[in-house]
């Protein structure tokens, strides 16, 4: 069945489920082109400006005493490329650590890092994904694996355990509402329906519509119930409706029949 949300359910060790919306690969690439990278670049430059003005003092006063420079320069060389990659690991770890899984780009984005578990990131998961930043923009590999895999993550977080989710409060999962007229229709589900033919993932469809029907415009509601009906008496292998009904007494059914033959909702992605 189709994922109309694109959204994660994460279990909490107090067995909350938690929903997140995952950020998607165009507010990440806000976060990083347009803010994130140029903030870099310009405190890189900052610093090699700074760092310039300070290794030229240090080289006039080793000559000033007398000594050789070759020595000193590359000393100054090697600090410097230390510097670098303090500062391009660091402009990540510091902010991500600091500020709740964010950075400057990604509060203006509206995302943050948090670890599978819903908690927040912290210094081992921020420090993992930025030292693994240069792996993932290499041939735009971090990019392709936002793309293809359905949590969206690059290989940093998938190393570090971590997702970037939008910044809206996680809403706390809740059983959808079940019309009593979908009780006569679930029990005769129960008796002429395939159930076992729907996947888990296909009940985590038809349950997020029932949470979130009440909040939709009525007729993108009555398309989306439509096609999710269809969807499912396909899916169940069900020839021939039970009796009249609307497709939201169908869907309520069908997952009220699901519950009581003992499936469970849970997201695999």
């Amino acid at each position: 069945m189709t994922r109309y949300f694109n959204q994660i359910t994460i279990q909490t060790p107090e067995s909350v489920e938690l929903e997140f919306t995952l950020a998607g690969i165009g507010n990440r690439a806000l976060a990083l082109l347009l803010i994130d990278y140029p903030l870099w670049v310009l405190l890189l430059v900052m610093v090699i400006y700074l760092g310039s003005l300070v290794s030229q003092q240090i080289v006039d006063l080793v000559v000033f005493l007398g000594g050789g420079t070759e020595s000193i320069e590359l000393w100054l060389a090697a600090m410097s490329l230390l510097l670098f990659f303090i500062i391009y690991v660091g402009y990540f770890v510091i902010f991500e650590t600091l500020w709740q899984g964010q950075t400057p780009g990604k509060r203006v984005a509206k995302i943050r890092v948090i670890r599978e578990n819903g908690q927040p990131a912290g210094l081992f998961q921020a420090t993992l994904r930025s030292l693994l930043r240069p792996i993932d923009d290499i041939l735009f590999i971090g990019f392709f694996l936002i793309v293809l895999t359905p949590k969206e993550k690059r290989l940093g977080d998938w190393m570090a355990g971590t997702l970037i989710v939008q910044t809206e409060r996680p809403v706390v999962s809740k059983a959808p509402s079940i019309s009593q007229a979908a009780e006569p229709i679930a029990e005769e589900l129960l008796q002429i329906a395939n159930l076992s033919l729907l996947q888990p993932d296909d009940l985590a469809v038809i349950r997020e519509y029932l949470q979130r029907r009440t909040v939709m415009a009525p007729k993108a509601r009555s398309k989306l119930s439509l096609q999710l009906a269809r969807q499912a008496k396909t899916l169940i292998d069900l020839e021939h409706l039970p009796s009249d009904m609307t497709p939201d007494a169908f869907l309520e059914a069908v997952y009220l029949a699901y519950q009581r033959l003992g499936g469970s909702v849970q997201d695999r992605d």
